[in-house]
């Protein structure tokens, strides 16, 4: 089993080398990766996330506007009842971490996170859905 992640790069953000790299360092870590390019809306990546099915949408965001388009993509997924998760990363000041939380993301990733902490995390999460397919498995079969 392995992540079915999104990577976009929502509002006027035209810098797309880290979303990139980040999708390499996802995919040979096993994960499926999905990589909508530059300049997406949030009602585009809400919209591509039901479409591809995926576990998982990663926001990049250099551009500032992170508080604002994170809270518009999860607004629309949870509008469309969308079980995926939301972690954002990029040019994230500490002081809204907090806040990206609070918001409904499941991760936060700021300047000066490594590429190892994040394929952990996606790798956790990995973890965290087989421990809980396999748990709802054996309460099916009782």
């Amino acid at each position: 089993m392995s992540v079915r992640i999104l990577l976009a790069k929502p509002g006027l953000d035209g810098h797309d080398r880290g979303v990139h790299v980040l999708g390499r360092a996802l995919r040979d870590a096993g994960h499926e990766v999905v990589l909508t390019g530059r300049f997406w809306s949030p009602d585009a990546i809400a919209r591509a996330a039901l479409e591809e099915d995926v576990d998982v949408v990663g926001l990049s965001i250099l551009a500032g506007g992170h508080l604002g388009l994170t809270a518009e993509v999860i607004e629309r997924l949870r509008a469309q009842d969308a079980s995926c998760d939301v972690i954002v990363g990029g040019t994230i000041p500490d002081r809204d971490v907090e806040r990206l939380l609070a918001l409904g993301c499941g991760a936060v990733f700021p300047v000066g996170s490594r590429l190892d902490e994040i394929v952990a995390w996606a790798a956790e999460r990995d973890a965290g859905a087989a421990r809980s397919a396999a748990q709802r498995d054996q309460e099916g079969a009782r």
